[in-house]
């Protein structure tokens, strides 16, 4: 019996049957080639239908040359996409899912960068993604990108969707035109909600003219309250029964946030789950037409479930869920939910690689946007099963063990330790980040499964490696912390002067609650990321009175890439913590440490208990380069120390390789 019943029932949709509740939902994948669709887009796209989704909606495409907003997006008006679409849409069909393609222009929000052009808008407003300002749009070119919304729905219906979603979210160009704040024209554009809507209704209209009443018409849009400007609950609910009255509008998909509360568009596991049903639940109860999806912090399918059997939506869009597992639904429909590689909402790969304008991944499932190179997360059997030992079990000791075991292989993994992760293991224990231990708990339970022997407490040296049976040696034995307090932006001393004092210690003593740090402490983070952010954070949770030193201009900027900075650096400031930014140690004493200002190379001490110094950590590599007889490999921080993502991935490959 499955434990999700209304979240696997079929529903109509347009005079097509989704199989399931399960939506992928639009999200910039960045994945053109030279802004054609190619193989990339489309092993990722059927990927999830092969997986079980219901709905594939496909990455939006921009339809006019002022809204190019990312350097992987489509090109713009060209029918040159329409091949690569019809080879991605036969596919995710082929694979039982409907698919749709989003369309959209981001108004004022724009990239000059990347457009090259001015970023049109109602009224001439500021950009919130770079710093230029809009140019207000006349009758005409209003009228333009009317057509260029239709042209588009054409292009998509060519193409081979079976519809196409109208993207009015984040503040979009079509809430730009809906919300009184950012439309202040006098004309028939702008001030009554008739006119402010008329935009949209028009583009929606037309869209049903020219692709036909079998034509998906799908309406994305936003639930934003942090800022009063932004359209109420209360606003949008009769936007949306305005847009419903004429039966044009299929579905409607709840997302939250917008470019004025950017962090809440992706958010992070500093984020609450389930963030748009105050507004689906209220639609579900006026909208007469269209079907209400809810997205935004829907993760699993208990998630899910909830809302579905709920009533607060018909349909639940779980995007990064099915970026880390592309049979989330799959397994779902197979009673396997505990099968499920949880998505650990860090947004490392996901946003922080389309943040910096590359094609996405995923720290955990590092298969993504390489689908049509490995197969997606799918493997094939090993041609000669081979004994393989694994040394580690850290990020690449895990993956590599697991797929090694998925081909066929007989794996042993063994751990110093008395648990497995490593250093990503004491990352779930800071503040907000238990979905790794989640995620370690998953690993066990497919070791389990797949026959892994896994040996805990036990340490091999090279000796034990020597005379191990196995013919396939993989040392995974990750990194430790430099106990000598160098710093990058301090060269020229090898270690810190006073080190010797004692008390000083690593975010890793830290976690594992090893160090002795009395009531107040200086965490002096190097790399600006969550292992020192984190633990700067977890001690203020304990009470502890707590400073951050940084040689970077803000404190998390490395997390900026993830959208979880600010939200880091708010709940540190609600508990007291002080940030001390562009600054540099030059001594500890002991009882204190004095910092050096980078830009005018003035020097203060700070009294102070303990000094945790997040640095870079140094190799753990103690073996001989190879083992006589067997065939020997390095994964992971023992080749380099490098963030959990690249372990992940090296464990993959290889365990694809072998």
């Amino acid at each position: 019996m499955s434990h999700h019943p209304r979240l696997l029932q079929p529903l109509a949709l347009r005079g097509h049957t989704l199989r399931n509740r399960i939506v992928f939902g639009a999200h910039t994948a960045n994945m053109s080639d030279l802004g054609l669709p190619g193989p990339r887009v489309k092993g990722y796209l059927e990927e999830r239908a092969l997986g079980g989704a219901a709905m594939v909606v496909s990455e939006p495409v921009p339809v006019h040359r002022t809204g190019v907003l990312t350097r992987g997006n489509y090109l713009v008006g060209d029918d040159a996409v329409i091949p690569g679409f019809r080879a991605a849409t036969d596919a995710v069909k082929q694979a039982g899912a409907v698919v749709i393609q989003q369309l959209y222009h981001i108004g004022a929000h724009g990239d000059s960068d990347l457009s090259y052009a001015p970023h049109w808008s109602p009224s001439g407003g500021p950009s919130y993604h770079d710093s230029d300002g809009s140019h207000k749009m006349t009758e005409a070119e209003i009228e333009e990108l009317l057509a260029a919304h239709v042209s588009a729905a054409r292009r998509a219906k060519d193409g081979g969707f079976q519809g196409v979603e109208v993207w009015a979210a984040y503040h979009s160009l079509l809430d730009q035109f809906w919300t009184p704040w950012s439309n202040r024209r006098d004309d028939k554009w702008g001030g009554s909600l008739e006119n402010r809507t008329r935009f949209s209704r028009l583009l929606i209209e037309q869209i049903r003219r020219a692709c036909g009443e079998d034509f998906v018409v799908g309406l994305a849009v936003s639930y934003s309250p942090a800022f009063d400007v932004t359209l109420s609950a209360e606003s949008l609910c009769e936007i949306i029964d305005l847009h419903d009255a004429n039966g044009h509008v299929d579905y409607v998909t709840v997302g939250y946030g917008s470019y004025l509360e950017f962090e809440g568009i992706i958010p992070a596991f500093t984020s609450g789950e389930k963030l748009t049903t105050p507004l689906t639940a209220q639609l579900k109860s006026l909208i007469k037409h269209a079907v209400i999806t809810s997205e935004a912090g829907v993760r699993t399918p208990d998630n899910a479930e909830t809302i579905i059997a709920s009533g607060e939506a018909d349909l639940v869009s779980i995007v990064r869920g099915q970026i880390a597992d592309p049979h989330l639904a799959r397994k779902t429909m197979e009673g396997r939910a505990e099968d499920i590689r949880g998505c650990i909402s860090c947004n490392q790969m996901c946003w922080g690689r389309r943040s910096r304008d590359y094609w996405i991944s995923c720290l955990v499932n590092p298969s993504v946007g390489r689908e049509f190179e490995w197969g997606g997360d799918r493997f094939d059997p090993a041609q000669t099963p081979r004994d393989v030992l694994v040394v580690g079990s850290g990020p690449a000791g895990l993956e590599a063990a697991r797929v090694a075991a998925e081909r066929g292989h007989r794996v042993e993994l063994v751990e110093a330790l008395p648990v497995v992760g490593g250093q990503f293991r004491l990352a779930g224990m800071q503040p907000r980040r238990a979905q790794i231990l989640d995620l370690m708990d998953w690993y066990e339970r497919q070791f389990t499964k797949l026959g892994v022997t896994l040996r805990l407490n036990t340490f091999l040296d090279a000796a034990d490696i020597a005379a191990h049976s196995a013919e396939v040696v993989i040392l995974a034995t990750g990194s430790l912390p430099n106990e000598d307090g160098f710093q990058r932006w301090q060269p020229q001393h090898a270690r810190l002067p006073g080190i010797d004092v004692g008390g000083v210690w690593s975010p890793e003593a830290v976690l594992r609650r090893e160090a002795r740090l009395g009531a107040s402490v200086v965490v002096y983070d190097e790399g600006s990321n969550w292992r020192g952010v984190g633990t700067a954070w977890a001690l203020a949770e304990q009470g502890k009175q707590v400073t951050i030193v940084t040689p970077e201009p803000f404190v998390g900027k490395e997390l900026a890439r993830t959208n979880a900075d600010g939200a880091a650096r708010r709940r540190m400031a609600q508990l007291g913590v002080t940030f001390v930014t562009e600054h540099c140690l030059t001594r500890w004493h002991g009882n204190g440490v004095t910092i050096k200002n980078m830009l005018t190379g003035d020097e203060q001490t700070l009294p102070t208990s303990a000094l945790v110094m997040a640095t870079t950590n140094q190799s753990f590599d103690p073996w001989p380069e190879s083992f006589v007889g067997k065939t020997t490999h390095r994964i992971g921080d023992c080749t380099a120390p490098r963030l959990a993502a690249y372990a992940f991935y090296e464990g993959r490959k290889l365990g694809r390789d072998l």
